[in-house]
């Protein structure tokens, strides 16, 4: 332990012999360099940062309202507004219109000044939380050798960025509103020709058509029940048919021989005619049971009714007249006179009914004919189901195309206007430019500080070198070192009185010389902390 200690004394007290012989060395580099580092810390220009703050606001209206348009990440929007801000015509713009670099204009082209102004121009982005990735708010700042021009190309930039934040989001929403506007109008076209080609199909087959089946069906059913109810009365004609020619036959026997037929002394023919109108009165109450009195076969009857009513009448023989007659017939000649009456009367019933029959037959055959048309829609409905639902496919799909496009081409409406009204998301300047009190660089204090050490390395390294390079003896070890005899007396540097004085003015020169120094680099750099 004692021995360290002796070893660390030994060196400490060579280290301070070095320097209290080198300290020419040492302090003279070191004040020439801290001096001349403070001088030159002066001679550089001040420089001043002007900065602001914009806040990132979010969309005014929410987004379940009104779902924006423009969905680009803020950090990537920032870099494309960066480099629209910070291009070559634009940066041009604001060194002419402010002034900027006059001296520097002088010997550099447009290029480099706008790499120059790039430099001075610094864009931070915020961040409130580490674990939030979002951009809140970004931070703009301008260096500039004046407070005032950077205070003001400082405002410029950032009404930039709010200029440019609002015209490029307007012009993103308005793109997405103006390509939607263009494929609704091509899907609109698209959806015109699957609706006319779905009307031509219609149009085509018209009746055979799926949604007409059940209105087929139904009128096929009628059909049917007006072939039954024309079957029907086509079977009554022609049993009226039989009936006026058997009583036609009746009456030309009758008038052919003047007296009734063989055979018709029991039932005359208005026996025949009675049982004929008591059967159609017994049909018309039947058909009153079930119809009101409008119903065509009822009034049907009717007629047939009075029809038979008028043939009874016809055949029923005329009262005998009174003996106050002017002109008396006889019995013979008024029964011939009422039979050919009734036989007249038969002929054109007859005549009617045969007529009757005949339209009979056509309206079955009609009724035919359109049963057969009917039952070729019915059998055609599921092909023109499967064709039709084959357009409708495509049309459905064109529909709900067209109605998806409609529905975000108002969305996207909403989303420009709110945009154009400034709701959307916004840059606002929360921190105005600030206008710089005190210069940001140069940072005098560090380069003086800099300076000093620097001087202190590079004497201490010349004090080094040189001590290396001094082969003298300094003390009785280096001797012992070197020569292996021992020293047996040692004599002392004798100086004379005036060496004495002498060697004390140069003494107190050095004193005097080194304090100057001292005391010359304090105070610049004292001067260096007081200018900042």
């Amino acid at each position: 332990m004692a021995q360290q200690e002796e070893s660390f004394d030994a060196v400490l007290n060579k280290v301070l012999g070095v320097a209290i012989r080198r300290r020419w060395w040492v302090l003279l580099p070191t004040s020439v360099i801290a001096v001349g580092a403070c001088m030159y810390s002066l001679r550089l220009p001040a420089r001043y940062e002007s900065e602001a703050t914009i806040l990132v606001e979010r969309q005014q209206v929410p987004e379940r309202y009104v779902t924006a348009n423009v969905t680009t990440d803020v950090r990537e929007a920032l870099l494309v507004m960066t480099d629209t801000v910070l291009s070559r015509t634009q940066l041009l713009r604001i060194i002419d219109e402010f002034g900027l670099f006059p001296n520097e204009r002088k010997r550099l082209v447009p290029e480099e000044l706008v790499d120059l102004m790039r430099h001075n121009i610094n864009i931070e982005p915020l961040q409130k939380t580490p674990e939030n990735n979002d951009l809140n708010a970004f931070r703009i700042s301008f260096t500039g050798v004046d407070p005032h021009s950077a205070q003001a190309v400082t405002d410029r930039l950032t009404n930039l960025f709010k200029i440019e934040n609002l015209k490029s989001r307007e012009e993103q929403s308005t793109g997405t509103t103006n390509f939607l506007a263009d494929e609704l109008a091509v899907t609109a076209r698209e959806l015109k020709q699957q609706e006319d080609r779905v009307r031509e199909f219609k149009m085509k087959n018209l009746g055979e058509l799926p949604e007409q089946q059940q209105g087929n069906l139904a009128i096929l059913a009628g059909l049917q029940s007006q072939l039954q109810n024309t079957m029907a009365t086509l079977g009554r004609a022609r049993e009226q048919q039989a009936y006026y020619e058997s009583l036609l036959s009746q009456y030309e026997s009758m008038s052919a021989a003047g007296v009734p037929a063989p055979g018709a002394a029991t039932v005359s023919p208005a026996d025949t005619i009675k049982a004929e109108l008591t059967r159609l009165r017994n049909e018309k109450a039947d058909l009153l049971a079930r119809y009101t009195e409008k119903y065509p076969d009822v009034v049907k009857i009717d007629e047939e009714i009075k029809e038979a009513e008028a043939l009874l009448a016809a055949a029923t023989p005329a009262p005998e007249p009174t003996k106050e007659g002017t002109a008396q017939e006889s019995p013979k000649s008024a029964r011939s006179v009422e039979r050919d009456a009734a036989t007249a009367q038969l002929k054109s019933q007859l005549e009617a009914n045969r007529l009757e029959i005949k339209n009979a037959n056509e309206e079955v055959k009609q009724i035919n004919a359109r049963i057969a048309e009917y039952q070729r829609r019915l059998n055609l409905t599921p092909v023109r189901e499967q064709e039709l639902a084959d357009l409708l496919r495509d049309y459905n799909q064109s529909k709900a195309h067209y109605e998806d496009l409609l529905s975000k081409k108002t969305q996207s409406e909403l989303a420009t206007s709110l945009e154009k009204r400034q709701q959307g998301q916004r840059f606002r300047i929360i921190d105005p430019p600030s206008l710089p009190m005190k210069p940001s660089s140069p940072d005098r204090v560090k380069i003086s500080l800099a300076g000093l050490a620097a001087g202190l390395a590079v004497g201490v390294a010349l004090a080094l070198l040189v001590e290396t390079r001094d082969h003298s003896l300094r003390d009785e070890q280096e001797l012992r070192r070197i020569f292996a005899f021992p020293m047996l007396v040692g004599v002392p540097m004798l100086l004379s009185k005036v060496g004495e004085r002498r060697h004390l003015r140069v003494k107190v020169l050095e004193w005097v010389a080194g304090v100057i120094l001292c005391l010359l680099v304090c105070a610049t750099e004292f001067y260096v902390y007081r200018r900042g």
